[in-house]
């Protein structure tokens, strides 16, 4: 019962940690690339527009569907390590 519980609790931190980590990058395109260093990033054409517009508009959106993608390829080798797989 108790290798259970701290199994359970290591599956739950590296959970916690794989989502904390997902949450940062995502803050960083969202909000510090779009947002908050959009004035270094004006000068660096990509696409007709500038940088920092382009991760405000498209590269937030595409990053955050990789994430996507990339918490669910994640989840499913913890899911297997800790012997939860499907």
């Amino acid at each position: 019962m108790a290798d259970e519980k701290s199994n359970a609790a290591a599956y739950w931190k590296a959970n916690v940690r794989l989502i904390t980590g997902c949450l940062i990058v995502w803050a960083l395109v969202s909000y510090g690339f779009a947002i908050l260093l959009r004035p270094l990033l004006s000068g660096i054409p990509i696409g007709g527009t500038d940088l920092g517009f382009w991760f405000a508009q498209q590269g937030s959106i595409l990053t955050f569907i990789g994430l996507i993608f990339f918490y669910a390829w994640r989840m499913n080798r913890l899911d297997k390590q800790f012997g939860l797989g499907e």
